[in-house]
This record gives C-alpha cells, structure tokens and sequence, in this order.
C-alpha cells in the first residue's frame, strides 16, 4: 500500500530515462528526427523544433517515464550480465518471440490512443534512424529494450502532433 507520505519522484524519474537514453547517443533531437518522418506528409508546416519541443512533453508523462525505466534498467542488468537464466540469455539474444519489449513499448505508445499503437508498429517495423543502429548494435551491449523504448516516445509524439492538428 502506498504511503499517505509518499511523492512521486517525477524529476529524478525524468533524469534517470534522460541520462540513460544521453550515455547512448539518443537525444530529444534524434527522436524528434523520427518523429518528423512519421508526420510530415499530414502536417505539412509541421518543424524538426517542434518535434523536439513536443518530444520533450512527451518525456515528461508519468506513464511513459515508468515503462522507459523498467526497460532500460532491463538492458543495463542483461548488460551486465546480472539477470536470472533463462531471463539473461533471452534479453541478452533479443529474442523475436520474447515480446516483452514490445509490450513496454505499445504501453507507452498508447498514451494518446491507438494512433501512437499504429505509429509504432511502423516504426518497429522499419527501425530508421537512431533506432536501426540501437537495434544492429554489435558491441555487446544490450539493446533489447532501447530501440522499442525510442521508437515508442517516437510513435508517441506523433500521435500528440496528430490530435493538435486534428
């Protein structure tokens, strides 16, 4: 049971998903960039600043702070190779039919409605950008969960922009 006491940590949950998201070379930028591709044949004044602006909103939702927490804490524990088998070699190999990724994923996509769910899928799907070079990373560093998590706050800025200029 929550204590009457207790107050969200929103901005130190704020700063854990941006400075994790920064130590790996993703900025409000790179996803306002995925962002702008998804909306710019319906939103045709629509700027890459704008974008940024609203990705920047975006990262501030409750809803999508949580699920980008758990999922990068996810990545940095397979990382370093502190999971539980068979947890560990299932996130560690991106397993296609794990399917808890995406699941974080569509959560935080969902945050304005099934537009964000749609947008999402295509970007899953054609992993442009930032997205593509988390997702064929080969360092050994795990990225299970970053490149669904980015592609989600991507999918989900859209589907802001789009209810604006509905």
């Amino acid at each position: 049971m929550e204590k009457p006491t207790f107050k969200y940590p929103d901005k130190a949950a704020y700063d854990f998903v941006t400075t994790a998201l920064t130590a790996k070379g993703i900025t409000a930028n790179e996803i306002a960039k995925i962002t702008y591709n998804l909306q710019i044949k319906y939103v045709p004044s629509l700027t890459i600043e704008e974008c940024e602006l609203e990705t920047q909103e975006v990262l501030h939702k409750r809803e999508i702070l949580n699920n980008a927490m758990v999922a990068l804490e996810l990545d940095r524990l397979a990382t370093a190779g502190q999971l539980n088998e068979p947890l560990q070699t299932i996130i560690a190999s991106d397993a296609g039919v794990f399917g808890v990724d995406e699941g974080l994923a569509l959560n935080m996509a969902n945050i304005y409605g099934t537009i964000g769910v749609t947008n999402y899928g295509y970007v899953d799907k054609v992993k442009e950008g930032i997205i593509e070079q988390l997702d064929t990373d080969k360092s050994g560093v795990v990225n299970t969960f970053i490149d669904d998590v980015v592609g989600a706050i991507a999918a989900a800025v859209a589907a802001k922009i789009a209810h604006k200029y509905a």
